[in-house]
């Protein structure tokens, strides 16, 4: 079984703060000995559960976050930018998928909850139904018929994911307090708690349901905090302002849907302002 590691930052170990997932800080620098320490838990989890290959996309901001020498000589690491699949490439050729490090999104309770953007964006949607990074994410792996084995972040994330991968295991490394505060388990501690979830999700993936019916239309809807962002993001083909600070835009598949979420926010990034947002 080949199971692809879909690794962000901001739900692993300890962190709590921007700095800790900002590249070039000292706290970064720290925090990804935590994201190592987490990814190589899974790893021997999953390769204890029965998995064959693993494989480690690396899925937070400049995507050059894991201590490559530090990790599990059985993975292997998709490090950089530019992907087809963005932080779900890999999954064409996966089984299985875990999400680890994750957080909740945009508007929502969660230690550094956002979407995509660390500020600017508001309000996202999928089918009318509110939506994070990992809601499309899942859909984009349910599309190549892979499941979602097990989510990784804050007690508030796991709890997200029993909407959209209700089949999924879950390890809380953290519980929320606000968006910048959590009690943490330990490295020691959060590293058995993955490695055990993990070991899980591989065993019962043999006899889990596999996602089916391929490609399906979606709706995206997406609020920025300001007026001139919505304005910007309008003059991306296929996408309609729906209101003074919303567009909107109905994509053929997950994959698109997902790929036109990513050039609507860098759009929106790059229309903002250093101190009027």
């Amino acid at each position: 079984m080949r199971i692809m590691i879909s690794a962000d930052m901001e739900g692993v170990t300890g962190v709590t703060w921007p700095d800790d997932v900002e590249p070039g800080t000292a706290s970064w620098d720290r925090m990804r000995r935590f994201l190592t320490s987490d990814v190589n838990a899974c790893v021997a989890g999953l390769f204890a559960g029965g998995a064959s290959e693993v494989m480690v996309n690396e899925a937070h901001y400049t995507q050059r976050n894991v201590l490559i020498e530090d990790l599990d000589d059985r993975a292997t690491l998709l490090t950089g930018r530019h992907k087809p699949l963005g932080m779900m490439h890999g999954v064409q050729d996966a089984d299985g998928v875990v999400m680890l490090g994750y957080h909740t999104g945009a508007g929502e309770e969660g230690v550094l909850a956002h979407t995509y953007l660390g500020t600017g964006l508001v309000d996202f949607r999928i089918d009318g139904e509110a939506a994070d990074e990992g809601r499309m994410n899942a859909l984009v792996a349910a599309e190549h018929g892979v499941p979602v084995l097990l989510v990784t972040g804050d007690d508030l994330t796991c709890a997200a994911a029993g909407r959209w991968a209700p089949q999924a295991r879950t390890a809380a490394v953290k519980r929320a307090v606000s968006r910048y505060a959590a009690i943490c388990l330990t490295p020691a501690r959060s590293a058995a708690l993955i490695e055990a979830e993990a070991r899980a999700a591989v065993q019962s993936a043999a006899t889990a349901r596999r996602p089916t019916g391929g490609p399906a239309e979606h709706r995206f809807e997406v609020t920025f905090h300001a007026t001139h962002q919505a304005a910007a993001v309008e003059a991306v083909p296929t996408v309609d302002r729906t209101g003074p600070r919303t567009v909107a835009y109905t994509a053929p598949t997950a994959t698109d849907g997902a790929r036109t979420f990513k050039v609507c926010t860098t759009v929106a990034a790059s229309a903002a302002e250093a101190h009027y947002g």
